[in-house]
């Protein structure tokens, strides 16, 4: 559950009161982890995955109460809201109220003076990343460099906080590391000899998967390929900044698109789908050696779905880095669909029912495939079917017989989205891959939140030894 799909009277989630709330949920429920998807400033499309900056926070998620309790803002000023959905996001609508108070309450901050020092030795420890974003992002906006290092601040400060409140309860933050950045963002602006790009910063080389069970035409992200003969004469200094900075935010990472650093696939500029790419391969173990040789052991949840080989699989093992599994793959047609039947698992695994980029299960058992050019009608009558058998019920609940299977599964770790908690159908879907804009807007509404499932959720994390 992204911090975006919090509920809230600002338009977007918080890191303030239901954050807080949502871990005290976590907690009565039994529930140890709290993945999230990266939590940087998002550009294209919305999407957590195309953001300005590997490094920085997302301005949108900081808390406006927070604000309102120190005194850079008042409550009158966040009275005066325009009319807001409160179950998805309109980021564009956000954007134009949202950014401007934070604005106000930045020129507030730095006349004040009372924080100056904490400010100063945050800006300190982060310039390495922080002044060239800062810059990157005032030339966007109409905020500058002290404002954008203020934004930054104020995230920090107010994740750092809510990180400790979920790690005293015994929740871990599980983040979420893209494999790639995006075109438009400081990191290529900045440094743009790490990565295949024109002169302008235009990639040259972009970066995708060819077609899946996702899409049929694959999925092109547009994303710049690295220049890994660049990253490797420099020791991959870039990638053991990243992972460093990212560990201090959470506490273990969903890497994603594991098997893209054993073999990518890139795409010429100027393609229009992903069908015609080439696999390349990429920089393998030695990255990882790199990077544990100055950070140690990583906590890594390797996202190996997808095209898989076996070379793929043998840099996971070398590195005891667990892979995932999802329930919702193992009754098609798919090739690599017993490898995600629970009788098939090995303890290292993290099992999930879905996840951000699948349809909700609900979504998912009643869809048609109407628009579906993965799967026709008799694939879809087969797969039912066959779910139907294996899982041994009829159907119905059948988000909590998801739930229930993977717990009582081997796999060590299990991790289910909230809307199969919620039991939401395709109206709360986070991402469709491969489709154009309009995603990643999901929210939950007050008071979704009960005793019930957090009472069954427990249950069942005590009667399968979680």
């Amino acid at each position: 559950m992204h911090p975006t799909s919090l509920p809230g009277p600002h338009g977007i989630g918080e890191l303030g009161r239901e954050a807080y709330a949502f871990v005290d949920y976590l907690n009565a429920a039994g529930q140890r982890i709290w993945q999230v998807l990266p939590l940087g400033p998002t550009g294209y499309g919305d999407s957590p995955y195309q953001n300005f900056s590997a490094f920085a926070g997302n301005p949108l998620l900081i808390a406006l109460e927070s604000l309102v309790e120190r005194g850079y803002l008042s409550a009158d000023e966040l009275a005066d809201r325009p009319p807001l959905p409160d179950q998805r996001v309109d980021f564009g609508r956000v954007i134009d109220w949202k950014l401007p108070l934070l604005a106000r309450a930045a020129a507030r901050f730095h006349a004040s003076g009372s924080e100056r020092q904490a400010f100063e030795a945050f800006r300190a420890r982060h310039g390495w990343w922080l002044d060239d974003y800062a810059r990157f992002m005032s030339a966007k906006q109409s905020f500058g460099v002290d404002v954008q290092c203020y934004f930054q601040f104020e995230f920090f400060r107010q994740w750092q906080a809510l990180k400790r409140y979920a790690n005293d309860r015994g929740v871990r933050i599980m983040g979420d590391l893209p494999i790639y950045v995006a075109a438009d963002s400081a990191d290529v602006a900045f440094h743009p000899e790490l990565f295949q790009v024109d002169a302008k910063g235009s990639p040259l080389l972009m970066a995708g998967v060819p077609p899946d069970y996702f899409s049929a035409t694959g999925q092109l992200w547009g994303n710049p390929i690295y220049r890994w003969d660049v990253m490797e004469r420099q020791g991959y200094r870039w990638w053991t900044e990243r992972f460093r900075h990212t560990l201090e935010l959470v506490d273990l990472v969903r890497l994603d698109h594991f098997r893209g650093f054993e073999a990518y696939w890139q795409v010429p500029a100027g393609e229009l789908t992903a069908i015609h790419g080439e696999w390349v391969k990429g920089p393998g173990a030695k990255l990882f050696e790199a990077v544990e040789a100055q950070l140690g052991p990583l906590p890594i949840v390797a996202e190996n779905l997808g095209v898989i080989t076996p070379a793929v699989e043998e840099i996971r093992a070398q590195f005891g880095y667990p892979g995932m599994s999802v329930l919702q793959f193992a009754f098609g047609s798919d090739p690599q669909a017993p490898t995600f039947r629970p009788h098939n698992y090995p303890r290292e695994v993290v099992a999930y029912t879905g996840t951000h980029d699948n349809d909700t299960t609900i979504g998912w058992w009643t869809s048609s495939g109407e628009g579906d050019s993965t799967r026709s009608a008799d694939d879809i009558r087969r797969e039912r079917g066959f779910t139907l058998r294996y899982l041994r019920c009829d159907g119905a609940e059948i988000n909590w017989t998801f739930i229930e299977t993977i717990l009582a599964s081997v796999a060590d770790t299990v991790l289910i989205p909230l809307q199969d908690v919620l039991g939401l159908g395709s109206e709360a879907r986070m991402n469709l891959p491969g489709s154009g804009s309009g995603h990643w807007q999901w929210r939950f509404h007050a008071g979704a939140l009960d005793d019930r499932q957090a009472s069954r959720l427990k249950r069942l994390a005590i009667l399968y030894d979680r």
